[in-house]
């Protein structure tokens, strides 16, 4: 059987691309032979090999099962970094740790937040959604109206449009991957779709836009295209199968798969449809960035094709040369992830990715690479292209898109979010750091 193969077999498992990238194929191939040559692990023991110590903890009761489950203490450092500890008058950020997740689906309590001016304390029993403006029937939703409608349930991801900018700061961030890549999560959304509700209000013919506005202290509102309202929108109640955390809309929030963040407006209490847009502050002035030749850049909703790798990445150590697996995240607003390259020579040679399935359309798909390191510095890359056919950039590509020179920008959030979704550059040197190297 291929997890029997001696693991000298592995030793002659020929590269598919350069400084050690092995065929995907070798997870299959070298089965446990494979897991005992990655640095750090090794095969598990048969029971006669020793003897099962009692540990303290099995010599006496446990804890008592509290009414709503807690992580063990010892993952306390598996948390959210924050920008605003001290919810000073500005916005708050709380960053996910991908570094320390593996799967796809983001637990609720580390679920990326941004909050423009504090999470609200709604009482949901008195919390109302208005849908008015061209419609022949305005109505008005309560939670329990709302439950009344048919739920659907998607796994999809959520990203702030400004989540990645960091990689364009004048020198390369030295920092973890919660710092530059922390503001997009995965989640199963459960709601109501929202073209249900607009066909029990009737749409005008006028109607183009749909605008949403939040019940937080600074009535963030946003314009929606109707199309995309009567498409895949949601007003999504529940997170994970749980309603939805303070910090991410509770008691009902917009949902726009693979769309910007900022335009899934949460404490969501009012739609209104428009024959125009509303030009308020966040897509007149924050999401509408002015470009080199004077243009302003605006309305451009999608979250691009995009991959990461989480481990290893800036922050580690790696743990000697040896068999090591790359691991990362990729997502596209278009749809279904198809492919993923890895490279360990900064983009001159690439292997293809193994994909956990199942692949998800507009959510995260997990991708994995064996890779033995020889201990000689290496550059590791990811790319990853969609079912649609979109390719994540090269940074080459996104200068071009961007009409500028290779010179990084001082200002992160010059630019709109499509421009951030070049490849990551982690940089592992001889003893074994890994450092972001994008520049």
């Amino acid at each position: 059987m291929a997890a029997n193969r001696p693991l000298h077999d592995l030793q002659h498992v020929e590269p598919v691309a350069a400084n050690g990238l092995l065929h995907r194929r070798a997870f299959l191939a070298g089965g446990g032979a494979l897991a005992a040559a990655f640095t750090g692990y090794r095969l598990s023991e048969t029971a006669a090999a020793q003897q099962l110590a009692d540990e303290p903890w099995s010599r006496k009761a446990g804890l008592r099962v509290e009414e709503y489950g807690m992580p063990s203490a010892y993952e306390k450092h598996v948390v959210r970094t924050l920008s605003n500890p001290q919810a000073q008058p500005r916005t708050q950020h709380g960053r996910t740790p991908h570094h320390l997740l593996h799967g796809t689906i983001t637990p609720n309590g580390l679920h990326f937040v941004i909050s423009h001016s504090g999470n609200p304390d709604v009482d949901p029993s008195r919390h109302r959604l208005v849908i008015h403006g061209l419609v022949r029937r305005p109505l008005v939703f309560t939670l329990d109206t709302l439950a009344r409608y048919p739920m659907v349930s998607r796994v999809a991801f959520l990203e702030c449009g400004g989540n990645s900018g960091l990689l364009f700061s004048s020198d390369p961030l030295q920092a973890n991957i919660q710092a530059i890549h922390g503001l997009v999560s995965c989640s199963e959304w459960t709601g109501v779709l929202l073209s249900t509700l607009l066909e029990e209000t009737g749409i005008d013919p006028q109607a183009k836009w749909v605008v949403a506005e939040g019940a937080d202290s600074l009535a963030l509102h946003r314009s929606v295209p109707i199309s995309k309202a009567l498409d895949d929108a949601m007003i999504a109640l529940y997170q994970n199968g749980e309603r939805l955390m303070p910090g991410n809309g509770y008691p009902m929030r917009l949902f726009l798969p693979g769309w910007e963040g900022n335009m899934n407006v949460k404490y969501l209490r009012r739609l209104k449809l428009t024959d125009q847009p509303s030009l308020g502050f966040y897509e007149a002035r924050t999401y509408a960035p002015i470009l080199p030749g004077g243009k302003a850049y605006q309305f451009y909703f999608l979250q691009e094709v995009k991959s990461f790798i989480t481990h290893p990445s800036p922050g580690m150590r790696m743990g000697g040369p040896g068999f090591y697996e790359i691991s990362g995240v990729a997502y596209s607003g278009n749809g279904r992830i198809a492919k993923v390259m890895v490279s360990a020579d900064g983009g001159r040679t690439w292997a293809q990715a193994a994909l956990q399935e199942p692949a998800l359309p507009k959510a995260f798909t997990r991708f994995r690479l064996p890779w033995r390191w020889d201990g000689q510095p290496v550059v590791l890359q990811s790319r990853a292209w969609d079912e649609g056919g979109n390719a994540q950039p090269t940074r080459a590509e996104i200068i071009a898109r961007r009409g500028q020179t290779a010179k990084p920008v001082t200002n992160p959030m010059a630019f709109p979010s499509q421009h951030y979704n070049g490849p990551s550059s982690w940089a592992v040197d001889a003893s074994g750091e890994v450092r972001n190297a994008y520049a």
